[in-house]
């Protein structure tokens, strides 16, 4: 491709002295220096510009950490989930090739996906036997919760949306909009099984951990149902073949080796207990 220039000027030497023609020469030079002057600038321009995109994107990674941080204070289960979650969610979309932008936004929405849940009564979040009706009715509200919190935020991501549908299933047997298909963001699939996988294989305080191995089983069962074919795939592939796993302990497993953008709030990757979301009951696919 031939990049266009702009028309400098020309110079033409008939019935011009020697003296008009420098003149004429000195002027094109001028105009020559002046352009590059001002390519100098321009790029100039975009490096300032994309540190400082950096910079605010780094910001807003450790302000979201510090307020997934407060969920702990309402529910200690939930912080050590989220991340787990985003980061095999982040797995699944470099599996599937998705690009780095996408990849950022389900990370950054996985780490956070569940902070509506901060408005639950502490009795309900941490009981540790089955849901009341009533109960998990206040529980499915917490999309909705987490939505209204963020949606105001202009993200470089779809992070309120992807909030807001992480319950939603391919079927549409989801909520809390009954959402189906490609209805659903192909981020928000993406986290959706990263979620349930993790919830399933977790600790939970009405029952054991039921192991990455039935989990991996009911997304296999669940695939083109109530999950994306091709994110339920990559996550299979991901345990089966490349040797993914949650790191409890380390809090990290060697596919996830990058962080939340963000600098000040190590603290949310120190959760000591292998355990996920209490408020979670038993549902076809693991999740509430």
């Amino acid at each position: 491709m031939v990049k266009s220039l702009p028309i400098l000027g020309c110079i033409e030497d008939e019935g011009k002295t020697k003296d008009q023609l420098m003149n004429e020469l000195a002027r094109l030079r001028q105009r020559i220096a002046e352009l590059e002057a001002s390519e100098t600038e321009r790029k100039r321009a975009e490096e300032e510009l994309q540190h400082t995109l950096e910079s605010l994107r780094r910001a807003m990674g450790a302000a979201i950490q510090a307020m997934a941080l407060t969920v702990e204070t309402r529910d200690p289960y939930t912080p050590g989930h989220q991340r787990r979650a985003a980061n095999l969610a982040r797995a699944i979309g470099k599996e599937m090739s998705l690009s780095k932008e996408q990849i950022e936004g389900i990370h950054m929405a996985g780490a956070i996906h569940d902070i509506g849940k901060i408005l639950l009564p502490g009795e309900v979040l941490n009981k540790p036997g089955r849901l009341t009706e009533m109960e998990m009715s206040l529980i499915k509200t917490h999309p909705q919760v987490g939505y209204e919190m963020f949606k105001t935020i202009e993200f470089p991501w779809p992070v309120p949306q992807i909030m807001l549908q992480h319950h939603e299933r391919v079927d549409g047997s989801g909520y809390p909009s009954g959402l189906s298909g490609e209805e659903i963001l192909l981020e928000t699939r993406i986290l959706a099984v990263a979620d349930v996988v993790e919830a399933m294989s977790s600790h939970r305080p009405y029952q054991p951990a039921l192991g990455i191995d039935k989990a991996l089983e009911a997304i296999s069962r669940n695939r083109g149902v109530l999950y994306d074919r091709n994110v339920v795939d990559a996550c299979l592939r991901l345990f089966t073949e490349k040797g993914f796993k949650f790191g409890y302990r380390d809090e990290e497993s060697k596919f996830t080796k990058e962080r939340v953008p963000g600098s000040g709030s190590q603290a949310l990757f120190k959760s000591l207990a292998p355990v996920s979301d209490t408020s979670e009951t038993m549902g076809v696919d693991g999740q509430l």
